[in-house]
């Protein structure tokens, strides 16, 4: 299945491209022939990971530095990017998660994931579906979700919120926009480590254990899985998937629903230790 050029003269744009499962995905796509574009906040991060990935896969890569939160700044970089040539696809993968008591957050921490997940996923998918409608091209979208935006999960409730209307999102769209040519789909993800990620939301080695094997399969999922299954979504092989989230957590979702419902388990104590230190 996974040709050489399988992904040949598609332009894919990853947000949160420069790091993590973005990155993972970005270099798989350029192994199979595609041009990528990657967006983030920090340039500097973005420069870096497009050297390596050039240097990695001989592929194309184009940086845009972009705060996908404020809508006008979106519609600036999609202009931009069209100005190089059309997209073909869209990975909505730039994210923004922590875990906390619930009871604790403020409006500004609630909004700190919202924007990012929901309204960045929004606003990146607008900005490339009205040009895609207006001059009538096939295209894709592939969303990042979890399985607690069907489930719900302690802990980590602004993110379920926003993967929840994320995924209601590309489930309308799907209908909206499918016969005028554009698909969107979506992954759900188990546990992948990425060092940003579990920085954020695993506290403590024994917590880490039980997070990264509370799975039927007992381990993480690798990075090449997930990538893969990206791009059999964004190739041709998948035109008839559209509207559907695809899961890949081992099982874990089935065995016990809401992916840090695990954090229970941790003492007042240890919630202390994550709160910012007072000057």
């Amino acid at each position: 299945m996974f040709q050489a050029d399988l992904l040949k003269g598609k332009r894919i744009l990853v947000t949160g491209g420069g790091t993590g499962l973005g990155y993972s995905m970005g270099h798989r796509f350029l192994k199979l022939g595609a041009e990528l574009v990657i967006c983030g906040r920090r340039v500097e991060v973005l420069e870096e990971a497009a050297a390596k990935l050039t240097a990695e896969t001989g592929g194309k890569v184009e940086t845009h530095g972009c705060d996908i939160r404020d809508a006008e700044a979106v519609d600036k970089m999609i202009a931009a990017i069209w100005e190089n040539g059309p997209l073909d696809s869209l990975v909505n993968n730039a994210a923004g998660n922590f875990i906390a008591k619930t009871e604790d957050l403020s409006p500004r921490a609630i909004d700190a994931v919202l924007n990012i997940v929901l309204h960045g996923s929004a606003y990146m998918t607008l900005a490339c579906g009205k040009r895609w409608l207006k001059e009538g091209r096939k295209a894709s979208v592939l969303s990042i979700v979890t399985t607690y935006a069907w489930t719900g999960s302690a802990y980590v409730v602004p993110s379920a919120m926003a993967k929840a209307g994320v995924l209601a999102m590309i489930r309308s769209l799907a209908v909206e926009w499918g016969g005028r040519g554009v698909r969107l789909n979506a992954i759900a993800p188990g546990p992948f480590p990425t060092k940003g990620a579990w920085e954020r939301l695993v506290p403590n080695e024994k917590l880490a254990k039980k997070f990264e094997t509370n799975n039927p399969l007992q381990r993480v999922g690798e990075h090449i899985e997930l990538a893969n299954l990206a791009t059999f979504l964004l190739s041709d092989f998948a035109g008839y998937i559209n509207g559907e989230v695809v899961t890949i957590d081992g099982g874990e979702w089935l065995q016990g629903a809401g992916q840090f419902n695990f954090l229970r388990e941790m003492s007042d104590a240890d919630w202390d230790a994550l709160k910012p230190k007072k000057k």
